[in-house]
């Protein structure tokens, strides 16, 4: 069926071993099919739909910033499941992280201040998480932090049934390196070792994402790649200035994706596969005759491919369920449902450059802006 979202009109077409599935696979023109046109790689069927993935979800977040109606897209799969944005920054919990968290007037913004509610944030990574102890605690400060008090918020919200933590990543309990009974009472632990240690003052000097990395996996329970998510999370504030051009670990999902997309790396390992993806990505989206809405003139960073990989794992277990990856998962767990109650004001880290008001020769506005697709920023 033709899709009638914005930009080019790809089709989707059934492969004949799909049929009886009913599955929507999207069919690439058939101008730009060239098996090996990324020599020695080679790609499956889902290489290709991975730029459309990426296109299209786009589409919908621009849909949404101008406040279009529903359905936001005419894709079966997008309209029916939920897949986080193209952009990582651009998701509903980056965004709070951002604008409620890191970004507060009303909040002491020293390195070690930032850190604190940062990392506070991201252990939980839940937003209804953060407001509780906010609501209860008043002003998140690391000057008054008391054990005791924060404990206390965090075991009424499970006493009375609330998840403490979002299901986005595995957090591993810590009792070995803590001690203490439950995961939550071991990770505020992990927090106050991290502030004794002076670990926000050691980030802020370092002045590439790898060494900040390096420092992050040294503490119990931070593993590669939630050490990888947490430099970048902090590399939001100012209390870094890496580039997100620089370094990426894969997770487990994006090993996945990578893993249906090519059928051979050829000799390049998955971090090299995530940063060639990244390089060629211009290039990828007009071979398939796609229109790219970027954010405002920045392209996709290292984690934002990284991330794409990890949505395609889930996207072509409908799209194409012939192809299997090295998880074998066969269903999408998690539905969609518009959060219309709670619209989004997108805003990103200042450093940037592209948030709304400033002039378009800071917001670096490309060809490929919404302005050139839908006629309004």
């Amino acid at each position: 069926m033709k899709r009638s979202a914005m930009g080019s009109s790809p089709q989707f077409d059934l492969l004949e071993s799909d049929k009886s599935a009913m599955n929507p696979i999207w069919t690439p023109p058939l101008h730009s099919i060239r098996s090996n046109h990324i020599s020695p790689a080679k790609t499956t069927v889902v290489y290709d739909t991975y730029w459309y993935f990426a296109a299209e979800r786009q589409n919908i977040l621009f849909n949404r910033i101008n406040r279009t109606n529903e359905p936001w897209t005419n894709d079966p799969i997008l309209s029916e499941y939920k897949f986080t944005n193209a952009y990582r920054a651009a998701d509903r919990v980056s965004q709070f992280l951002i604008r409620r968290v890191i970004y507060r007037d009303d909040l002491p913004n020293s390195a070690r201040e930032i850190f604190f509610r940062t990392i506070l944030f991201k252990l939980f990574n839940k937003i209804e998480t953060w407001e509780r102890i906010e609501k209860e605690i008043g002003p998140i400060v690391f000057e008054d932090y008391n054990f005791d008090a924060y404990e206390k918020i965090l075991q009424e919200m499970k006493n009375e049934g609330r998840s403490i933590y979002s299901g986005a990543y595995i957090m591993h309990p810590g009792s070995a390196a803590f001690g203490k009974k439950f995961k939550h009472q071991n990770h505020l632990k992990l927090l106050e070792k991290m502030m004794f240690e002076n670990l926000p003052e050691r980030i802020s000097d370092t002045k590439r994402m790898q060494e900040g990395f390096e420092l992050l996996i040294q503490y119990p329970t931070i593993g590669d790649f939630l050490a990888y998510q947490f430099i970048t999370d902090l590399n939001y504030s100012e209390i870094t200035d890496y580039s997100e051009m620089e370094f990426v670990v894969p997770g487990p999902g994006a090993l996945d994706g990578i893993s249906k997309c090519f059928s051979d790396l050829g000799g390049l390992n998955t971090a090299e596969i995530i940063r060639f993806v990244s390089d060629i990505q211009e290039r990828e989206f007009d071979r398939l005759g796609l229109s790219f809405c970027d954010l405002w003139g920045r392209k996709l960073q290292l984690i934002d491919c990284q991330n794409l990989f990890c949505e395609i794992s889930k996207y072509s277990r409908v799209s194409h369920p012939n192809i299997s990856g090295i998880s074998n998962r066969k269903r999408i767990k998690q539905r969609f449902t518009a959060n219309t109650t709670q619209p989004i004001d997108y805003w990103f880290p200042p450093k940037w450059g592209i948030n709304k008001g400033e002039s378009d020769e800071v917001r670096g506005l490309s060809k490929r802006s919404i302005k050139d697709r839908s006629g309004s920023v």
